[in-house]
């Protein structure tokens, strides 16, 4: 029994990281003739570096391609293996987006990711990020930002709203974002950061 569950737990991690691992990104950009993402500000193969490349539905389309690969995930995961799988999916897909295997395991920071996984485990707290992003998006034009507040208060109101399992996971997928995010927060202290839609 004990290996079976170990099994389970190895191929949601498993199959969550195949679906995270994909890089939209790179593959919308090049079948378009567009450059190479990673020559491309700040080097990111997600939607907010797309969009600098001046193509706004590219960058609209990686954005719901790297959210729903982890909703997929989790749901895959989730309706073979049960919750507990699905979570182990959610993380998968979250490290695979941020580490593929495919580019040299140097991927995306994970925002659109974050909240697909969130999205397939809890869709009412995915929707409360997606409204602190777009606030903080608002009144700062920084997407960096936006996505660090979002993350901070998704795991305390996870927590509060009674799902503690999904809170520890969510903290785990935070303290990974905001490590991703460390050059742009030094130039947020810095005020050197790009805005939302502005090519660097």
């Amino acid at each position: 029994m004990l290996t079976s569950s170990l099994g389970v737990a190895c191929l949601a991690l498993l199959v969550g990281y195949l679906f995270g691992s994909i890089p939209f990104g790179m593959i919308l950009t090049r079948l378009a003739g567009g450059p190479d993402l990673r020559s491309v500000g700040s080097g990111n193969i997600g939607a907010t570096n797309v969009l600098r490349t001046g193509r706004k539905g590219l960058a609209a389309a990686t954005l719901l391609g790297d959210m729903l690969k982890g909703t997929a995930a989790v749901i895959v995961a989730g309706r073979f293996g049960g919750p507990d799988a699905a979570m182990l999916a959610a993380l998968g897909a979250f490290v695979g987006h941020l580490f593929p295997v495919w580019l040299g395991f140097k991927g995306g920071k994970g925002v659109a990711t974050y909240i697909g996984v969130l999205l397939g485990l809890y869709w009412p707290a995915a929707l409360a990020f997606c409204a602190v992003w777009l606030m903080v998006a608002w009144l700062t034009r920084y997407s960096s930002a936006a996505a660090l507040a979002a993350s901070l208060l998704t795991p305390p109101a996870l927590w509060l709203d009674g799902h503690v399992a999904l809170a520890l996971l969510f903290a785990v997928l935070t303290v990974l974002l905001w490590v991703m995010h460390r050059g742009n927060i030094r130039r947020l202290m810095d005020r050197t950061e790009s805005k939302i839609g502005q090519k660097s």
